[in-house]
């Protein structure tokens, strides 16, 4: 029968210009990643798969990257790291007769965070990205890790020129890093939730808001404030060797966000 099936996309493109990306997104499956405090947990992914097509073909095969990713789960047991994205990547290379694959894992992850007067605990959630890029003949892929962390801002502008009181808000700290080696996900939420005025939490009683609204009020920070904290935090990491950091705050009296964002490479002794 598979002799008889026409091959459509292997055959000749009208246009014969050379795609850069072409793949399938958002598939969901389950996924384990690594814990600091637990070991591992488990969460849910949704994954984009992408290769090169030069221009002599009219497409892809897209069913080879689900097959692709199902033999990946397979093997690594649904446990996402650099070793494994390595073997996913090389297979999608294979698979596909590619010269260049890329893979993007995007996930909640969880923090049990214990609300900071009566320590009660419930979990907090942050959105992360992990993509691979591997070229054929290739040792070794280029990873990108990115997460967002939501924080507290006060402004020290309307706490400086207020009788009393100053307009906080909720805000953004995204982090892009690439690394050396690999590093937890709870040190680059713990950059962004220092360059804040004040961490979120799930779950806070009537002393936790005290607290809270309190210390954010003594530790105003504009957007400018917050993305040079996290940057000097993050040149300060050892084995980051690139980073992007953004401060998006959602004004709660303007008619629009403020941000503020640095971008560089990192140079190591």
């Amino acid at each position: 029968m598979e002799e008889a099936l026409k091959d459509v996309q292997s055959g000749p493109s009208e246009v014969a210009l050379d795609i850069d990306h072409v793949g399938v997104k958002n598939i969901r499956l389950p996924l384990v990643v690594k814990d600091r405090a637990q070991g591992r947990q488990h969460t849910v992914a949704t994954v984009d798969m992408a290769v090169d097509l030069p221009s002599r073909f009219k497409g892809t095969h897209m069913s080879r990257f689900v097959e692709s990713l199902e033999s990946w789960r397979e093997r690594s047991g649904e446990e996402l790291d650099y070793a494994s994205m390595k073997r996913l990547l090389s297979d999608v290379l294979s698979r596909l007769h590619a010269r260049k694959a890329r893979a993007r894992f995007s996930f909640p992850y969880f923090i049990t965070r214990p609300a900071p007067a009566t320590h009660l605990p419930a979990p907090v959630c942050y959105q992360c990205r992990l993509t691979g890029e591997m070229e054929e003949g290739s040792p070794s892929p280029r990873f990108l890790l990115e997460i967002d962390v939501p924080v507290t801002t006060v402004c020290p502008c309307s706490k400086a020129i207020s009788v009393s009181g100053a307009h906080g808000q909720r805000a953004a700290i995204r982090i892009a890093v690439r690394m050396k080696r690999f590093e937890w996900l709870e040190g680059f939420i713990e950059i962004a939730e220092r360059s804040g005025s004040s961490p979120i939490y799930t779950l806070l009683k009537r002393p936790d808001e005290k607290f809270v609204t309190e210390h954010a009020y003594e530790n105003a920070v504009f957007v400018e404030d917050a993305v040079r904290r996290a940057a000097e935090k993050l040149e300060a990491c050892g084995n980051v060797t690139w980073y992007r950091v953004e401060v998006e705050s959602e004004e709660s009296i303007h008619g629009h966000n403020a941000f503020a964002s640095i971008e560089k490479s990192v140079s190591k002794p």
